[in-house]
């Protein structure tokens, strides 16, 4: 499993002109699901994200988490995160999980964020989406498991 995590000032998802997701202060959570990926996959993956202190304090030192400032989270599946660019010049997508795999995975690492107090809006699964966003700092993240 694979996570770009943006610090985001406010964000959005559009699909055919219209938003799905809108949040403020939060995360922007790129997801991308490999093949060997799990439920205890995801499930170390939202306990680090929820838990993960790159919110500024009073002194602008990160050392909150989301759940400190009471954000909110997007997560976004997207497979493209496990491009592989190592041959010519066509990314070949083999190291992601098929949407059979993947799309469970994904709303259940959304729920996972949920249950941990986190307030989380998606994207829609296979969709063309237009993700817009204020990343502030900016801060993002790139988180493997």
């Amino acid at each position: 499993m694979r996570a770009v995590i943006q610090r985001v000032a406010e964000g959005r998802v559009i699909v055919d002109g219209s938003v799905v997701s809108e949040i403020g202060q939060g995360l922007l959570i790129l997801l991308g699901i490999a093949p060997d990926d799990s439920i205890e996959t995801a499930e170390q993956m939202a306990d680090k994200i929820v838990h993960l202190r790159i919110f500024e304090d009073q002194d602008e030192k990160m050392n909150l988490s989301v759940l400190d400032v009471r954000g909110e989270a997007i997560v976004v599946s997207q497979f493209t995160l496990y491009a592989d660019t190592s041959r010519g010049r066509r990314p070949s997508f083999i190291g992601a999980a098929k949407p059979d795999l993947a799309e469970p995975l994904v709303s259940a690492f959304a729920e996972m964020l949920v249950e941990r107090g986190i307030p989380t809006q998606t994207g829609v699964f296979g969709a063309h989406m237009d993700v817009a966003f204020v990343n502030s700092g900016p801060v993002t993240i790139i988180q493997d498991y």
